[in-house]
């Protein structure tokens, strides 16, 4: 059996983000989503989706790399630059070797209660946001600790081709899973972003999906001309949801047999 979660990333980091991905699960081919909990509009984007998306997978896109964090910056003192905000993405990476795995979990924690305390249940999975939670063996051990805490799956990215920082785990991986044995998809495709983002590329990614399970991310959204200005990774979200909510998807996939499902599945 070919089982496939197409996971869109981001929920919640603008309100037009999220009602994007609400569209793109609605009439789209998207089955999960991920929270990012430390944006304060986004216990309201989950309310809706509630109501509004209440067979659409909802996990933690767990988050140490933008904005503030939930706890006290004095709680979590290894975390925050100056301003008390989360390192962006270069700085974390330099910042990596300090950081305190113990003030990490608390606050990954604090962003899971978050979720608890707004959807009613506890999430469906974890992933990370610039897979943050990957970059080291002590980021991912606390990201497994709390994935067996909560009994959820998580994201698995170590199962393609490896590039760039994710490297750093990849000799850990095998040890750690095996301790673990969390459950996560078989495959994890990362292909459709950015200018692959194509609708070629996702039909190729439809072609080549295997027996199993196989996550592919995405990150879809309408994006005003207000995001353009505060997100890299901008005009290419309505792209990828045009492409996504294409009835030709949707008909490649019932085609070939794939079932679409969520982590809850696994």
């Amino acid at each position: 059996m070919k089982r496939l979660i197409i996971n869109a990333d981001d929920y919640g980091r603008s309100p037009d983000i999220s009602r994007g991905i609400r569209e793109a699960h609605l009439y789209g081919v998207v089955t999960s989503t991920t929270c990012m909990m430390n944006i304060p509009t986004t216990a309201h984007d989950i309310a809706i989706s509630m109501k509004e998306t209440p067979r659409l997978g909802i996990g933690v896109h767990l988050v140490l790399t933008m904005g503030k964090p939930i706890l006290p910056r004095e709680a979590v003192p290894s975390l925050v630059d100056v301003s008390g905000n989360l390192y962006k993405y270069d700085p974390f990476i330099t910042n990596l070797p300090y950081l305190q795995i113990d003030e990490v979990k608390a606050e990954w924690r604090a962003q899971i209660e978050a979720f608890i305390n707004v959807a009613e249940k506890k999430p469906d999975h974890l992933d990370s946001h610039h897979h943050s939670s990957y970059f080291s063996p002590a980021l991912f051990r606390g990201m497994l600790e709390l994935a067996k805490e909560y009994d959820c799956p998580i994201r698995f990215p170590f199962t393609g081709e490896i590039s760039g920082e994710l490297e750093i785990t990849h000799p850990y991986v095998s040890a750690l899973i095996d301790e673990f044995d969390p459950r996560h998809p078989d495959v994890f495709v990362v292909d459709f972003y950015d200018e692959q983002a194509t609708h070629e590329m996702l039909m190729q990614i439809i072609n080549n999906v295997e027996e199993g399970s196989t996550e592919v991310m995405c990150h879809p959204g309408f994006v005003p001309d207000a995001f353009v200005k505060e997100s890299v990774y901008n005009k290419p979200r309505q792209r990828e949801l045009g492409i996504l909510l294409d009835p030709a998807i949707k008909q490649a996939l019932n085609e070939r047999g794939i079932e679409m499902i969520n982590f809850s599945n696994l």
